[in-house]
């Protein structure tokens, strides 16, 4: 059997050994491909790097984690635009009547009268909507000593989303006011309805 392979083996050696013959056009060839090719780092090279096919191999868990990203992203971004409070956004934007500080710079606010009967408290806040939410920006005083609390507010007409913070760190929906459903950081809220003529 190695006689029938020496002869073969023989042959392949010589053919590995035979040198190589060029076109007299060879080296043209070359230099005009390398001329023509992008140059490294040039936007041309980083084009034709992005448009050059590529298989992509994902997992089926990757492909999970990957559109639970996209939808938390989506999501994200839906909640934002849409969250009252913050100025230029959803119904906040189209009302004109959310936001901080946009209240108090208009001419048509109207005077509204927090009140909270609280004995226990030290210290009473409101914070709404109106006021961005700024436990330091309207505090109630103690009108009586029986624990009531107030202060009042020039309101524009509006829908306003708005709690009390007692001490600092208790957050108290409104008894006195319809609830609504609590906040994204799991606070209770209370609204008030400021109209056009007060009420």
């Amino acid at each position: 059997m190695t006689d029938e392979l020496d002869p073969i083996l023989v042959r392949a050696v010589a053919e590995l050994r035979r040198p190589l013959e060029f076109r007299a056009d060879y080296d043209e060839r070359l230099m005009a491909v390398v001329r023509a090719a992008p140059r490294p780092g040039s936007f041309a090279a980083l084009w034709a790097a992005l448009r050059r096919p590529r298989a992509v191999e994902v997992s089926p868990l990757g492909a999970l984690a990957l559109a639970a990203g996209l939808a938390a992203v989506v999501l994200g971004t839906a909640i934002v635009s849409s969250r009252p409070g913050l100025p230029g956004s959803g119904a906040a934007a189209a009302r004109g009547g959310w936001g901080g500080g946009e209240a108090r710079d208009r001419s048509d606010a109207r005077p509204v009268q927090f009140v909270l009967v609280m004995p226990s408290a030290r210290s009473v806040v409101v914070v709404g909507d109106f006021n961005d939410w700024d436990a330091g920006a309207q505090p109630l005083q103690r009108a009586s000593r029986d624990g009531v609390w107030s202060v009042t507010v020039p309101l524009a007409p509006g829908r306003y989303r708005y709690t009390f913070v007692v001490d600092g760190q208790r957050w108290i929906a409104d008894p006195g006011a319809p609830p609504v459903p609590e906040d994204d950081f799991g606070r209770p809220n209370s609204v008030i309805t400021v109209g056009e003529n007060g009420s």
